[in-house]
């Protein structure tokens, strides 16, 4: 990934998306590598260290990755763990390996724990750490295996330890996002039907049953971000936020249900979507079921 990141950075790709409010655009000023499965250097196999995808980096490890950034800027005010893997993640939990398991909570979960055992001491006093969970770490998404909805109910449970813990030993602040499904190359990869992938189907599944009727983009999520780790909610803490257009609180489908979804080649259309049928009075509500 760093490297399919770093030549579409240097490509231009991802210029039109850093032009900042401004006028300006972002820059970044250093790139670290970073292997979340692994904390220190003797926790790094022979052949991965071999491995071509690791050459020429000089360190990858978690703790080799906070040591850098101490290194080059002493003390730092915020840390977002945004990443997650599953090796099985299109297999049913009841086909997933115990292998394919742990490698989920591995990556997806416990990298948590580990990047805050060793970037919270480089925090200043007041910082804060995000990371993204999703709404199947409590609920059934089918589609959604390989042990993965088990990572983000860990990822969501020590959420709340870590901000005991961390915040009376660092002062510092943990929370996690919640998001809604956005069509990101990880999602993509998912599960894939004859005519559509998982986070296709999830989108507008999304997009038809939520109480705001409208496609979640990657901004919505980052301006949540943005608010959760400045001053402003310098007292919150332990907080698991949806940023779904609030689908996590529906207790049903009220318009498509997920089969006919998968069966559709093309995405819905705002003229398929009821708005405001199922909130009419009882009267408004007979005039629907006589037509």
């Amino acid at each position: 990934m760093l490297g399919i990141f770093q030549k579409s950075l240097d490509a231009g790709k991802f210029d039109e998306d850093s032009i900042l409010a401004d006028g300006s655009k972002l820059k970044f000023d250093k790139i670290y590598p970073l292997d979340a499965v692994f904390d220190t250097r003797d926790d790094v196999p022979a052949d991965v260290s071999s491995n071509k995808r690791y050459a020429g980096l000089d360190g990858f490890t978690i703790q080799e990755c906070a040591d850098a950034v101490a290194a080059d800027y002493g003390k730092i005010d915020i840390f977002v763990h945004s990443l997650a893997n599953g090796p099985e993640v299109a297999k049913p939990l009841l086909e997933t390996s115990r292998t394919g398991y742990i490698a989920a909570m591995s990556a997806s979960s416990y990298s948590l724990i580990s990047c805050v055992q060793r970037f919270a001491p480089i925090m200043n006093e007041g910082g804060a750490i995000l990371s993204l969970g999703f709404i199947a770490a409590n609920q059934v998404v089918p589609g959604y295996g390989g042990g993965m909805s088990s990572a983000k109910a860990q990822l969501e449970s020590d959420t709340k330890v870590l901000s005991w813990e961390a915040g009376r030993a660092y002062g510092i602040r943990v929370n996690c996002i919640s998001a809604g499904p956005l069509k990101s190359r990880a999602a993509s990869a998912i599960q894939k039907g004859d005519k559509r992938t998982f986070i296709e189907v999830g989108i507008d599944y999304y997009l038809a049953n939520a109480p705001l009727q409208k496609n979640l983009y990657s901004d919505d999520i980052g301006s949540v971000a943005a608010a959760l780790c400045s001053p402003g909610f310098g007292a919150v803490t332990g907080e698991i936020l949806y940023v779904d257009n609030g689908m996590h609180c529906m207790g049903w489908a009220t318009e498509q249900a997920g089969e006919k979804l998968w069966a559709r080649s093309d995405p819905l259309e705002e003229s398929e979507l009821m708005g405001t049928k199922y909130t009419k009075s009882a009267e408004e509500m007979s005039k629907y079921a006589s037509s």
